[in-house]
């Protein structure tokens, strides 16, 4: 069972689901979270608006900005929790390709 977290969930919305890739889109509004996850597929982020990331994972804690548009990529295995470490909405289209 997952631990008690008093951070507002991230909001992920599957935008597409095929054969290919899982297309979600997600909206964190300030101080939201995703939850501690492991990413079984590698994928590609595209931040919609600039975000202010909070990473927490095995290693600890760590800011790191992305501006809108500014896409990178990351292999399956990935372990994290995301949260929205800015004072304002943020959104970002997560591609896991199959």
């Amino acid at each position: 069972m997952p631990g008690y977290s008093a951070r507002p969930p991230a909001v992920s919305t599957l935008l597409l689901d095929d054969q290919m890739v899982r297309i979600t889109r997600w909206d964190f509004e300030p101080g939201a979270a995703t939850g501690h996850h492991v990413h079984g597929m590698g994928y590609v982020v595209v931040p919609m608006t600039d975000c202010h990331f909070l990473i927490e994972d095995a290693s600890g804690e760590r800011r790191v900005t992305s501006k809108a548009g500014e896409v990178y990529r990351r292999d399956a295995g990935v372990e994290h929790n995301v949260v929205n470490g800015g004072d304002q909405p943020m959104a970002f289209i997560e591609i896991e390709y199959k």
